[in-house]
């Protein structure tokens, strides 16, 4: 149960940060987000158990990436 609750997690997270990168798109001046990795399957962990991963986000384009509004899923 716990995996199913992180992996929908890192899928909103991946989709809230690529509408914001359609909103910016028409830009020449526009952040670029990329994700190196999109995707994390946490291995099964005891209930209560502390599980943590980091995911970067780079921002590949010409202006200054802002991140806002962060939610999980």
């Amino acid at each position: 149960m716990r995996c199913k609750i992180c992996q929908m997690s890192a899928i909103a997270i991946f989709f809230a940060f690529s509408v914001a990168v359609c909103l910016g798109a028409e830009n020449d001046a526009a952040p670029s987000v990329f994700f190196p990795e999109t995707r994390y399957e946490f291995p099964p962990v005891l209930e209560d158990a502390k599980v943590v991963h980091d995911f970067v986000i780079q921002n590949k384009g010409n202006a200054t990436l802002n991140v806002e509004r962060v939610k999980t899923g």
